[in-house]
């Protein structure tokens, strides 16, 4: 009895670990949830190079409800490799941005990914660290100032970019900038999971979404 009990829990377990159709549409509309806010900072980069550089940061600020509602209902592993690699890609399709975005995310999903499997998917902390981690792979936007500083600079001065815009962009290329960036956006996703959970309790609970 105890064999043939064990039998029919295994398939059951391996299934609940598989994404479904249901799942890919979760994962697809948070996606694009996302990627709308991300986006929007992504555009405010044009006004001023800080706000380029530390776009990563208010991504992580803004952008934990998305994520967190994906993790919420998408308790599986891929779910956030499939939703990084998702926007990495359209980016680099697009040619906004170079490779390291693609390397960046995919690293960050990975990380995040584990992060989640660890703490067993249903965790808040390790989901919060999962997203602070996430956040990481955005920071492949800005990253070529610095791994490709000379080729990168010349190739936005070549796209029009003003002499005021450039001379702030090679101030802001230095180490502690690049740190400064890391651990901002590190910071910045903890705090957006906690706005994220302030409103799931106003709202989401409330609306049964969660």
């Amino acid at each position: 009895m105890a064999t043939q009990v064990a039998v029919k829990a295994s398939p059951r377990s391996s299934e609940g670990k598989v994404l479904k159709g249901r799942d890919l549409i979760n994962i697809g509309i948070f996606t694009a949830i996302y990627f709308i806010i991300q986006f929007v900072f992504m555009l405010c980069g044009g006004i001023h190079p800080a706000l380029w550089v530390f776009m990563p940061a208010l991504d992580a600020l803004f952008a934990g409800i998305p994520f967190m509602l994906m993790c919420a209902k998408v308790q599986k592993p891929g779910a956030i490799v499939i939703m990084g690699l998702i926007v990495a890609l359209i980016y680099y399709v697009t040619g906004m941005f170079t490779p390291l975005i693609l390397v960046m995310m995919a690293g960050a999903c990975i990380m995040a990914e584990v992060i989640r499997a660890v703490f067993r998917y249903t965790s808040f902390v390790g989901n919060a660290v999962a997203y602070a981690v996430f956040g990481f792979g955005m920071c492949g936007s800005p990253l070529p100032l610095w791994v490709f500083h000379d080729s990168f600079v010349a190739q936005i001065a070549e796209q029009g970019m003003g002499a005021g815009y450039l001379a702030s962009l090679n101030s802001l290329a230095t180490t502690p900038t690049l740190i400064a960036m890391f651990a901002a956006t590190f910071v910045a996703g903890l705090a957006g999971v906690y706005i994220a959970r302030g409103l799931f309790k106003k709202h989401f609970v409330k609306a049964g979404l969660v």
